[in-house]
């Protein structure tokens, strides 16, 4: 596709654009948005992959597991203590 020099370039909201310039402006609008979607799609697809999240985070649920466990030991023992 050739620009014609008569014409100033297209511009999104520009008054006065032909058919031909709206009907280009959203076949490329549609493009970017398809892309776009495609990108965000893969994000929330890898985002939530749950065994994905425990192979890469796996030293963090260790340490948080083991914290967890030791607050309810403690939390029995003091309770055992009491009676």
């Amino acid at each position: 596709m050739s620009a014609d020099p008569s014409q100033p370039p297209a511009s999104t909201g520009m008054p006065g654009r032909s058919a031909d310039q709206i009907r280009r402006d959203i076949d490329i609008q549609r493009q970017q948005l398809g892309t776009s979607v495609e990108a965000l799609r893969g994000r929330v697809t890898e985002l939530t992959d749950w065994r994905r999240q425990v192979r890469e985070h796996k030293r963090e649920l260790i340490i948080g597991a083991a914290a967890v466990g030791f607050l309810i030991g403690a939390r029995v023992m003091l309770g055992r203590r009491k009676r």
